[in-house]
């Protein structure tokens, strides 16, 4: 048996979103299933409604930055009851027995994870994200929103928060490391208030300082403008860490001169064109370049905790569905501070 619920999908590869239903299953033994109140609105849909990343699977509900309500759990579930608060971000289940689920990184299962939304899961059936009503998920793939982060504001951080955090952990942003955030957008932003928290030197590079009040408002103590090229002089050598979150091409040997000895540049921004690279540019310094995926579900629910305990949230634009199309445009455009999240209400 299913529940068919109202939803927002696109019909076809670069068609505009649309009224539509989709079947949720009925609650298995370890599933949660969730009133979705927010969901937020990433690049990444735009990239695999438009087919910017290959081939993808059609109609295709997006959405994996989803907070929401409990309304009803299967009999084996032990983690949550009726009215919790809880958030699903951008993978819905995995092997859970590899070496890499074992260690609590999922993201990186050996089988590869099953994604929210635009994947088949391991039954078979399609998965669909969160432009939606409710959503049914296990509950291991369920996280809890920490009661001081409002629900609309949280959404962002099941995907920008968790895709910035886990980087920013892993190449040990903290006291003493300088971190540059490339790009003030929905990743960046977060990236800079997570940064700052943790107690990093944060520097945001963008094209222009358009947004330099922001990002200085946000935590960073410099704001530079990579159009410049006096930029890259005069911070050459100068970080631990660069963070890259925009999806636009980089000239990424330029970016690798403003690491320091044994820096790193990550990328989590992914352009929808393969980049070239001059080996040289990591040879000088033995730099490395690197990319990171989203976070375990363990590290989700410590980013979460962390985020509240330091009052860290997304700027969000809230809007109704029937601006999904335009808002999709208005990403592609960057013409956003910082996030768009829908109020599931307005289905």
């Amino acid at each position: 048996m299913t529940t068919t619920v109202s939803a927002y999908a696109a019909p076809a590869a670069k068609a505009p979103l649309g009224p539509a239903t989709v079947e949720r299953r009925d609650v298995r033994e370890f599933d949660v299933r969730i009133a979705i109140t927010f969901v937020g609105i990433c690049h990444s849909d735009v990239h695999q409604a438009r087919e910017g990343w290959g081939t993808a699977l059609f109609p295709m509900v997006p959405g994996h930055e989803i907070t929401g309500i409990v309304t009803e759990t299967g009999p084996g579930v032990t983690a949550y009851r009726p009215g919790d608060r809880v958030g699903v971000g951008c993978m819905v289940e995995s092997c859970r027995v590899c070496e890499n689920c074992r260690a609590g990184l999922e993201q990186y299962c050996a089988e590869g994870p099953v994604w929210t939304y635009n994947a088949v899961g391991r039954d078979g059936q399609r998965t669909y994200g969160g432009y939606a009503q409710e959503i049914v998920v296990d509950e291991h793939f369920v996280v809890r929103i920490p009661d001081a982060l409002p629900l609309e504001t949280a959404a962002p951080l099941l995907c920008a928060g968790i895709t910035t955090y886990s980087p920013l952990r892993h190449w040990n942003a903290g006291p003493g490391r300088r971190v540059a955030v490339v790009g003030l957008g929905g990743l960046g932003h977060v990236a800079v208030r997570i940064g700052h928290a943790l107690g990093a030197e944060v520097t945001v590079l963008s094209r222009s300082l358009r947004k330099k009040d922001d990002g200085l408002r946000l935590g960073a103590v410099d704001y530079r403008a990579t159009a410049d090229p006096a930029t890259f002089e005069e911070l050459a050598g100068r970080f631990d860490l660069v963070l890259n979150t925009v999806s636009a091409p980089l000239d990424f040997a330029a970016h690798l001169g403003l690491l320091r000895t044994d820096g790193a540049l990550v990328s989590v921004g992914l352009p929808e064109e393969p980049v070239l690279l001059d080996l040289r540019a990591l040879n000088g310094g033995r730099r490395s370049l690197s990319t990171s995926s989203i976070g375990g579900i363990a590290e989700t629910q410590e980013m979460l905790d962390f985020c509240a305990a330091h009052r860290v949230a997304a700027e969000v634009e809230l809007i109704g569905v029937d601006r999904i199309n335009e808002a999709y445009d208005r990403v592609v455009a960057g013409d956003v501070r910082f996030r768009f999240v829908i109020d599931t209400a307005t289905l």
